[in-house]
């Protein structure tokens, strides 16, 4: 009768840890994002516990059903395609759910693409905010400027057919001068860490075709002055 956070693999398959094959082999259910692409984790591993859809167009309707079905004596595990789920990924509305219907929560520790990219960077990691992706249209600018003055070195994902724009404009906003990081493909055959000033970042992606997963991470504002 708990819920269990389980965190999967964002590239490299070794990197599951023992103790998430065994919850993921012992619940009654796991809730995956895609049940395709995490048939081939659990396939890898064995597991043959069933799984059910749960993702961002139907979680809102089914989260308060999901808790129910645990307080009626369900052990069930949530797994997104790749990391920890609820970062940057379904999991918060059924966390939420639990935790106000009494349902015990257990969140594994595990992969999570942002770590290994800010370790990665070079910049200041004692103080830090997680911005995940930067709203694609209505508001973007606006949060640009807002972030122009963070303090904290910051953080962003982003998808390869957004990463130019988004190094372009945060150049725009932030000085073309401030130092960042680009990591891709974290854990993968071709991972990347691309170190330089925002400007610096534009041109190598402008003139490299951004391939695999991206992680962007920036210096603030204090630092970069």
């Amino acid at each position: 009768m708990k819920l269990y956070i389980v965190p999967t693999p964002i590239g490299n398959l070794e990197d599951m840890t023992f103790r998430a094959v065994k919850v993921l082999n012992q619940v009654d259910v796991i809730l995956a994002e895609d049940t395709r692409t995490s048939g081939v984790l659990l396939k890898h591993y064995g597991i043959k516990t069933p799984m059910q859809s749960h993702h961002k167009f139907n979680e809102h309707k089914t989260v308060n059903q999901i808790a129910e079905r645990i307080k009626a004596g369900q052990t069930v595990a949530l797994i997104s395609d790749a990391g920890t789920p609820a970062i940057s990924d379904p999991g918060f509305m059924l966390v939420r759910a639990c935790v106000e219907q009494g349902v015990e929560v257990e969140c594994l520790p595990g992969a999570t693409a942002f770590v290994p990219a800010l370790v990665n960077s070079g910049l200041p990691n004692d103080r830090f905010c997680f911005e995940g992706f930067l709203p694609q249209k209505k508001g973007r600018q606006t949060k640009l400027k807002q972030l122009a003055s963070e303090p904290r070195t910051m953080i962003f994902y982003e998808s390869p057919f957004r990463v130019l724009k988004t190094l372009t404009q945060m150049a725009e906003f932030f000085g073309a001068e401030r130092k960042a990081a680009v990591s891709r493909e974290i854990s993968k055959i071709y991972e990347e860490t691309v170190r330089g000033t925002l400007l610096e970042l534009s041109e190598y992606f402008s003139q490299n075709t951004p391939k695999g997963e991206f992680v962007i991470i920036v210096a603030g504002f204090e630092e970069f002055n």
